[in-house]
């Protein structure tokens, strides 16, 4: 057990966790970037190929301190009456509001409203997951760049050597671009 420690431990291995930290950050955090772009592109398909239907806004709550509000919608499809919610994001509208929303004929209950917003609450676990995949980036990144050996590519410039011999004035090596008036 302890070799195998010992291997992990070596400077290759090391780099390679960093390696694999920055890209398992980059890609977390790519995720919500491709979440929030195939939900626009839902948004347009729905407005196209969607069944509009007028819905009314019956309540609206907000949680955990004002942090959270959501709309709570009520439509009829097909003779039937569906209640979904709507998270508040951008717009927020009164209770007794009307809406007007496309819905999927496939299924009732997935719409989108005139403002914009899916039905649900769409990308909060994808927001969640871009946070945390910035979190590693910041940490990664740094890791990666302390295992790359600047020094050794670009190696310090040599300082002239001083002489050992005191200079003229009884010492005084200060480098000013005044000259020194001696005191008598």
């Amino acid at each position: 057990m302890s070799r195998v420690i010992m291997l992990l431990r070596r400077p290759v291995w090391v780099t390679i966790g960093c390696v694999l930290l920055a890209v398992a950050g980059g890609a977390l955090l790519w995720l919500p970037i491709r979440t929030q772009s195939a939900l626009d592109d839902w948004k347009t398909e729905l407005r196209v190929r969607g069944v509009p239907a007028q819905a009314v806004i019956y309540d609206r709550v907000t949680k955990r301190g004002g942090t959270s509000t959501t709309m709570y919608l009520r439509y009829e499809m097909a003779g039937r009456t569906y209640e979904r919610e709507v998270g508040c994001f951008e717009v927020c509208r009164s209770a007794g509001d009307e809406v007007l929303i496309w819905v999927n004929p496939g299924d009732p209950n997935d719409f989108v409203t005139d403002f914009d917003a899916l039905s649900g609450h769409r990308g909060r676990t994808q927001g969640v997951v871009g946070a945390a995949g910035f979190v590693i980036l910041v940490v990664a990144v740094p890791l990666l760049l302390s295992r790359i050996p600047f020094r050794k590519w670009f190696p310090p410039r040599e300082q002239p050597r001083r002489s050992g011999f005191p200079s003229r004035g009884g010492g005084f090596t200060g480098r000013s671009k005044h000259k020194r008036v001696g005191r008598r």
